[in-house]
């Protein structure tokens, strides 16, 4: 198992980071691009792992993708130009990937099969088989699909209305892209409004949607037609710089080209409410997906609340905001996050667990955590367990860390974020 020494006991960070494409709109713009016709364009394209398998399977359903720097070219032909394929379609550490494709096939009648890597083998996949199943798609998998290896034979899919028993974006898109090949319209309703990336993608690539409050309704039978995307970068990857101006003394750092989707930036209103020095400094909204440059400085915390509808707004940002946390005066409660236990990792149990032993005083909940602050960090061996989000919020927790850190698989963070190790670096003073 490989490990990597981490910066420590840092003084300051300042300067500038131009955050990666987000991961999310990414995954999508391949998709939509491989089932729209005509080229479609994709520029700040994130080059993480995930990603990459979303590009290797369509690839393998005979897409052509090609690739130069951070930019794609993708030649769609429409849902009926997908073929089956002749492997196997492995989708890496990527939910996002399967859970999507799987409503993508549901809609296509060819035989076709998902293999994952170990996390994947342990998320649960029912979310989106059950109600797939129920448009007539065929599925089956290990435990009655419910985890991979998962089998997917599709087509003839009927309209669907179905009440989501968790509030969760890539179960919502898997049945809107299925309820975009069914015959009529299917509707979706959401206990809690989620990102919004994938309504926003199908009016960018010419399709119609409608959103009534927490209830989506799709046709079936549209055409989408290829054109140009250019990708934000990732809030859930820039809360990591966020966190890290905001605990790290005489810090000041400037985030450029950020997503500012409202469905994604609940961590900025967190922020915000527990005394951050944080402030937009210049936005846009090209009616597409709003970004901006964003500034934080080393602040003064306190504690606060997390719990509701602001969940699912910043669901991926929930291990660092238990480290910004820990430098706040006072308790933070964090509660109605269930969900973080069927990602990468059991994200409450692994947050408590890898920053406790740098000396931090958190409790493990039911549905969250309770974070006592103010701590103060020795240092200590600790592990991503495989899990990107966590080895990220443990590189930022090291450098409040006096003493050595050796961080345990830290190959996971280039999932979302190739780059990271070289962005923190080049902000260190």
């Amino acid at each position: 198992m490989s490990t990597l020494k981490l910066k420590t006991n840092i003084n300051r960070l300042v300067g500038n980071v131009t955050i990666p494409g987000d991961k999310s709109i990414s995954h999508r713009s391949v998709m939509f691009g491989s089932i729209a016709h005509g080229e479609t364009k994709v520029t700040n394209f994130l080059p993480g792992d995930d990603c990459l398998s979303t590009i290797s399977c369509f690839r393998k359903l005979g897409v052509t993708i090609e690739e130069s720097d951070n930019e794609l070219r993708i030649i769609g032909n429409g849902f009926e130009g997908l073929t089956e394929p002749s492997e196997l379609l492995d989708v890496g550490n990527s939910g996002t990937t399967i859970r999507l494709l799987m409503g993508i096939l549901a809609g296509r009648p060819f035989f076709s099969s998902f293999i994952g890597d170990e996390s994947i083998g342990k998320r649960p996949m029912t979310r989106v088989t059950v109600p797939l199943s129920k448009m007539g798609a065929k599925l089956d998998g290990r435990k009655n699909g419910s985890y991979t290896p998962i089998a997917i034979r599709g087509g003839n899919l009927q309209p669907i209305e179905y009440e989501l028993p968790v509030a969760s974006a890539q179960v919502k898109s898997s049945l809107i892209l299925a309820g975009l090949q069914a015959d009529g319209v299917s509707t979706i309703i959401e206990p809690a409004e989620t990102r919004d990336h994938t309504e926003r993608m199908i009016r960018q690539f010419g399709g119609e949607i409608t959103k009534d409050h927490h209830t989506i309704r799709v046709e079936g039978g549209q055409k989408l037609t290829g054109t140009t995307i250019r990708v934000p970068g990732d809030i859930s990857s820039a809360a990591f710089f966020l966190v890290a101006g905001a605990i790290i003394p005489d810090s000041e750092i400037l985030l450029e080209n950020v997503g500012l989707n409202p469905t994604r930036t609940g961590i900025i209103e967190v922020m915000q409410n527990m005394g951050a020095d944080l402030e937009i400094v210049q936005a846009e909204d090209n009616g597409f997906e709003p970004s901006g440059n964003l500034r934080i400085k080393t602040s003064n915390l306190k504690g606060t609340v997390v719990e509701g509808n602001l969940i699912p707004r910043l669901i991926d940002e929930i291990p660092i905001i238990a480290l910004l946390a820990t430098q706040a005066e006072g308790t933070t409660i964090i509660k109605d996050a269930e969900e973080l236990k069927v990602k990468e990792t059991n994200r409450i149990d692994t947050v408590v667990q890898e920053l406790n032993k740098l000396g931090a005083n958190i409790e493990a909940t039911h549905d969250g955590m309770i974070i006592h602050g103010k701590s103060k960090f020795n240092g200590g061996e600790v592990s991503s367990h495989g899990d990107h989000r966590i080895g990220m919020m443990l590189a930022i927790a090291a450098l409040l860390c006096k003493d050595k850190v050796e961080l345990a698989r830290p190959e996971a963070i280039s999932v979302s974020y190739p780059n990271f190790f070289s962005h923190l670096n080049n902000l260190i003073r």
